[in-house]
């Protein structure tokens, strides 16, 4: 079973929490989760600040950072995703998309991660980057 959790706690700022849980799930179902919980905590660059410095020693804002958990139940796939909707509006007008579509694209990006892709190379980040342009196609968002 797949569950996904989505928590708002920006000041100013509105999800589409229904929006956020389709996506993700799409994202687990497609790449062969079969079970997993998971939860999307939006947020804003003070809260993200503070986790970057904390756990990558980056004293930056971010867009996303993904934090995989270990449930002790199993094989489930169990993480959190953190997504900083302040950044969000900045890369979506960067880029000329709407909010909503830069949103899904980091639900996109941090799920990838919770299932083991990476970004730290050139070749990888192409590669996840075509792998989420294939989710915001099949989903429409675009």
């Amino acid at each position: 079973m797949i569950r996904i959790e989505s928590f708002n706690n920006h000041p100013g700022r509105r999800v589409r929490h229904a929006e956020i849980r389709k996506t993700a799930a799409a994202v687990l179902r497609r790449e062969g989760a079969a079970d997993a919980l998971l939860r999307v905590i939006c947020t804003g660059d003070s809260l993200m600040k503070r986790l970057n410095r904390t756990w990558l020693g980056r004293r930056s804002t971010t867009d996303v950072l993904t934090f995989p958990l270990e449930s002790g139940r199993g094989k489930i796939l169990e993480g959190e995703i953190y997504i900083n909707l302040d950044q969000a509006r900045r890369q979506a007008r960067d880029v000329g998309v709407a909010d909503r579509n830069e949103l899904a694209r980091l639900v996109i990006h941090g799920s990838l991660h919770l299932l083991g892709y990476d970004d730290a190379t050139p070749a990888l980040r192409r590669k996840m980057t075509g792998r989420e342009d294939e989710y915001l196609d099949r989903l429409k968002v675009r």
